[in-house]
Formats: structure tokens, C-alpha cells, sequence
């Protein structure tokens, strides 16, 4: 059956758009691993442990962090947008990846700014501020001019950045605090988005499909179709997609922070759980391009379904068993899957049922949403470790986010028929 109402794809990947934009995709991809709401969750969850060793906190306060980074996305997203349609891509995200690395050096300071863990929440929460233009709603507004018949494989892999972030930041962050301190794994952050994302913005951005011959006669007449925000805002299809996500990204956000002091709770050292929750990362990135693939082809919430149902059974084996590296792996890789899988379906589906017309505010409230809807996530995880003093509830509650969140979207029904607004002009 047919349930996208439409044409399949064929199997095989038309590589046009690759080969005229695959520096766009570089540059994405880079982008979103060095992107304010990427680098402190994944690489805040390996300094946990020394900032609790080093500051006196309590694990608990700690964790809770990541929270006032999700509320500050809340309206840094939408700020996004706004900043990008007055000033231009360019330079707003030129002036975040200066005022990004900025951030994570003061941040290296917090004992001294009063040596309160407030300081630090306040801290996390304008982190996405400094960093505005390098949040997801530049890197794929950016791709979705570029990329029409391989959006879905486009996005995956661009949003694979966060995988990647899992995959290099946790063991290099850990290695730096080792050899150094605390301080030098807030130092190291800064780096990456000045000596790497930096230049490649400075160079890339910019580009233009037509100014490099990319469908020479197809694009400037391109019809601009899509539902209109007030319409699309106004729909159940519109809420059951964020509902859906912000219980599957809460469960991920506190899997993200929790594995390495759950890892280290099950007897492993810093190390170690650093280096099995690089598993996390690579399985992201395979889960990523697969379902990218796979949504340009078959019904996108049914692909959806089973991405995000697997990380149920990751969470239960990590609640049930023990001190074994390989099942750990094993555990953490399945929970990895629907990370990559979040993003890119969340991108996808708004695309696919409401139209690029206006893509940019829709996306930009549905990452609002979806922080918004996080914000609470690693304090009710923190909550639930005090009371109980181990991550069994945390596990158990997560299991079940997965498993509402992925069926909820097989009720969206056929991809729709869009109204056609005109002609649009190029990007």
C-alpha cells in the first residue's frame, strides 16, 4: 500500500545535488557537531563527575544543567530565525562562532564568578544565545535550499553532526580534564567551532545553488508550495509531531547526559565509559543516514516508528544488565539509533506535510517547542537518581517515552496535497 500517496522513489541516490553541494554538507555537518545546543550536551556529561569531584556539587544540581540550556533554545531558536531574515545567514553565524567560544571560556571560570552552581545555570541558559546563529535552524535552512530530491538523506547526514559530537568529544573532553582540569575541557570546547567551523563558514557561505550550475532552468521558476504558519499551527498533525518528539528528544537528552555516570556507577572508569559511549555516537550516524534514506522513500512516520521503538530496548537492557562492556555497547548503540533518528524525522515530517512555504518559522517553533518541552527532563531524571540513588526509574520512564513517542506518529495518515502559492523567487 501507498501510504505516502504519492510515487516511490527509486532505490538508487541521484548524486547531482551531492556533487554541486557537498560542501554545504561539510560545512552543515560541522556546524551542527559545534552548534550551542550540541557541544554542551555531549561534551558537559564527561566533565559531571570532576566538576562534582573538583566543586563540591552534588550530581543531581549538575545534571540539571543541561536543563536551562534546552530553556534557553526555547527562545534562542526563534531569535534564530528573525536574526537570519534582518542580517543574513552569514553574518549572524559568523558573529555566533565568535561569541560561541567566548561562552565556554567564561564558563571555565565559574568557580570565580561567585562560586555558585546559579552561576552556572545561568551560564548554560545564554550558551545558546552567544552561539544563536550555529543552532539547527541555520544548518537546515541552508541544506533545504540546496537539496530537493535527497532532503531526507541531505538532512540526515548534516544532522549527523550530533553523532559525531558523541563519538570525538566525550573521549577528548575526558582525556583533556585527565591531563589538565575542568577548566581545560571548557577550553577545549571553545575551540572547535573557532579553529574548525569558523573558517569553513567564512569560505562556504554564501554559495548559492545557481551561481554553481545546479538545476540550470529548474530553480528561479521553483514553485513554492507549503501551508501557511497560522494554518499549519492550527492542525493536529502540526502538535502530534511535537508532542511526539519532545517525549522522544527528552528521553535522548537525559540518555546523553546520564550513560557516562551510569557507565561509571557499573564499576567502569572515566575512560572507559567515555569510550563505550562512543558507540552512541557512531551508531547515530548509521542510524541517521539510514532512516534519511529510507524516509525518501517509504512512509516517513512508519520508518519513524521503528527508530524510535529501539531505543526502548536499549534503555531495558541497560537497566537489567551489568558489568558487561559488550551488551553495554550493545545497549547504548540501540538508544543511538533514535537519536539519529530525532532530528531528521522532526525535519522531515514538517517539510513533508506542511510545505517549504514556511519552512523556517515552523521549524524554528517546533525546536522552540521541543527545548521548551526538555527543559525539565534532566532535573525529573536528577530527581529520581537522588531519591532512588541509582538510574532504574530514570531507565524506566525513558522506555516508556520511547515507546508513546514512536507510536503516536502512525497516526498522521498520507502525506497531504499541498496548495501551490505562485512562483517563488531563487534563494
Amino acid at each position: 500500500m501507498n501510504v505516502s500517496g504519492e510515487d516511490k522513489n527509486s532505490v538508487a541516490i541521484d548524486l547531482t545535488e551531492f556533487r554541486y553541494g557537498w560542501q554545504i554538507i561539510v560545512l552543515a555537518m560541522i556546524g551542527v557537531l559545534t552548534s550551542a545546543a550540541v557541544m554542551p550536551l555531549y561534551g558537559f556529561g564527561a566533565m559531571v563527575v570532576p566538576l562534582e569531584e573538583a566543586l563540591g556539587w552534588k550530581r543531581g544540581d549538575l545534571l540539571a544543567t543541561v536543563t536551562f540550556s534546552s530553556f534557553g533554545a526555547v527562545f534562542s531558536s526563534q531569535l534564530a530565525g528573525s536574526l537570519n531574515r534582518r542580517f543574513g545567514i552569514k553574518p549572524v553565524t559568523v558573529a555566533s562562532l565568535i561569541g560561541l567560544p567566548l561562552a565556554f571560556a567564561v564558563m571555565s571560570q565559574v568557580d570565580r564568578l561567585g562560586g555558585s552552581i546559579v552561576v552556572l545555570y545561568a551560564l548554560f541558559f545564554l550558551v545558546t544565545f552567544a552561539g544563536v546563529g550555529t543552532l539547527q535552524v541555520t544548518w537546515t535552512h541552508i541544506v533545504n535550499l540546496w537539496f530537493e530530491k535527497n532532503r531526507g538523506l541531505a538532512l540526515a547526514m548534516i544532522l549527523s553532526g550530533s553523532g559525531l559530537a558523541g563519538l570525538v568529544l566525550p573521549p577528548i573532553i575526558s582525556t583533556v580534564v585527565e591531563i589538565w582540569n575542568w577548566r581545560a575541557g571548557f577550553l577545549a570546547m571553545a575551540l572547535f567551532p573557532l579553529l574548525l567551523t569558523l573558517p569553513l563558514t567564512l569560505a562556504w557561505i554564501g554559495r548559492t545553488p545557481e551561481t554553481h550550475g545546479q538545476h540550470q532552468g529548474t530553480r528561479t521558476n521553483k514553485r513554492l508550495v507549503g501551508v501557511l504558519f497560522g494554518d499549519a499551527v492550527r492542525t493536529w498533525r502540526y502538535w502530534t509531531i511535537n508532542t511526539s518528539m519532545v517525549m522522544v528528544a527528552s528521553a535522548i537528552i537525559v540518555m546523553v547526559v546520564n550513560t557516562v555516570p551510569l557507565l561509571r556507577d557499573k564499576g567502569f572508569s572515566a575512560i572507559e565509559a567515555s569510550q563505550m559511549f562512543g558507540s552512541f555516537g557512531v551508531s547515530l550516524v548509521a542510524g541517521r543516514v539510514l532512516v534519511g534514506y529510507l524516509v525518501d522513500r517509504l512512509w516517513a512516520p512508519g520508518v519513524a516508528f521503528v527508530a524510535l521503538f529501539v531505543p526502548a530496548v536499549g534503555c531495558f537492557m541497560l537497566a537489567t544488565l551489568d558489568h558487561n562492556p559488550f551488551l553495554m555497547i550493545v545497549a547504548i548503540s540501540l538508544v543511538g539509533i533514535g537519536a539519529g533518528a530525532e532530528f531528521d524525522i522532526a525535519a522531515f515530517l514538517i517539510a513533508k506535510y506542511f510545505g517549504m512555504r514556511d519552512y523556517s518559522r515552523l521549524f524554528g517553533l517546533q525546536m522552540a517547542v521541543i527545548s521548551g518541552g526538555i527543559c525539565l527532563a534532566p532535573t525529573w531524571a536528577a530527581v529520581l537518581y537522588s531519591q532512588f540513588t541509582n538510574y532504574d526509574a530514570v531507565l524506566a520512564v525513558n522506555t516508556g517515552l520511547f515507546l508513546l513517542g514512536s507510536a503516536m506518529l502512525l497516526f498522521l495518515g498520507r502525506y497531504p496535497l499541498l496548495p501551490d502559492a505562485g512562483y517563488a523567487p531563487s534563494p
